[in-house]
């Protein structure tokens, strides 16, 4: 999951490459992404853009790979081929890598621990200052995580995949026939339910043009235990993108007025729903 705000590189696009040059500090994110690029093309070629150099060494660590065509889904209107060919690319994406090769791959940043532990420490700076609305579905939200037993779980009892780590539906391009997959800075090893939620979540899925969530998540062939656990990975992601926008600067909103209000309606429904898909 990430937002603009906290953009960790520089992109500069050349007619067959692309330098991502990342800040100080930022070394293991490079890291990510080279590792990602790098198992992507042995397993899963055509998927990714093709690694060509790294330099990890670098005061501002950087990253070359090669230029994919096609255009961000975000903001496009989806029908039934890009929806199913979004859901074709991550499927390839999840089933890729083998388990020897997985097996070496770290955890991502990001997973449901340490979402929980940058909500307990965002309440008390966000509560008091939301409107009636928002503030109401973070309380329910709260309510449901101290209930739903998450913060007590260890490693979920779903099989491990390789995920990107980021659902934002600008890091996946549509050529016309087929999408295909960039930005895996946040990737490492997780599972389809949150690396689903990741996508149905996020922003992006609903803001401007939605994504069909029903149509999306029918496309795979989930286990008993990863449909049990994707309602609950659903609302924790649900509630921390309402943190997130509800600290949208009022002076320089990234999101259209009443964005924040429209996601405390989103969680709510997820809340009240349990599995049932949620649209914007």
């Amino acid at each position: 999951m990430t937002s603009a705000a906290w953009s960790t590189h520089a992109i500069e696009l050349k007619p067959h490459s692309v330098i991502k040059k990342f800040r100080r500090g930022s070394r293991e994110d490079c890291e990510r992404e080279w590792r990602a690029l790098t198992l992507l093309s042995a397993y899963a070629p055509g998927l990714a853009p093709l690694p060509q150099t790294t330099d990890l060494a670098a005061e501002e660590p950087v990253v070359v790979m090669s230029r994919l065509p096609g255009e961000p889904l975000r903001g496009q209107l989806l029908g039934e081929q890009q929806t199913k060919a979004l859901a074709a690319a991550t499927n390839e994406m999840y089933s890729a890598v083998p388990a020897d090769a997985l097996a070496k791959v770290p955890v991502r940043p990001g997973q449901q621990h340490e979402l929980i532990a940058k909500i307990r420490a965002w309440t008390p700076r966000a509560r008091p200052h939301v409107s009636t609305e928002v503030g109401q579905a973070m309380d329910r939200g709260l309510d449901w995580l101290a209930r739903s037993g998450l913060e007590y779980v260890g490693s979920p009892n779903v099989p491990q995949v390789f995920g990107p780590g980021d659902g934002n539906l600008a890091n996946y391009l549509w050529d016309g026939s087929r999408v295909r997959i960039v930005d895996f800075e946040e990737s490492g090893l997780s599972d389809r339910p949150f690396e689903l939620a990741e996508i149905t979540e996020h922003v992006a899925s609903w803001v401007d043009q939605p994504l069909d969530v029903e149509m999306f998540l029918d496309q795979f062939d989930l286990s008993a235990t990863e449909r049990a656990r994707l309602p609950a990975c659903r609302r924790l992601l649900a509630l921390v993108w309402l943190f997130l926008l509800s600290f949208d600067d009022p002076q320089h909103p990234r999101n259209p007025p009443g964005t924040a209000e429209r996601q405390a309606a989103r969680l709510s429904r997820l809340l009240g729903r349990g599995s049932r898909a949620v649209q914007g």
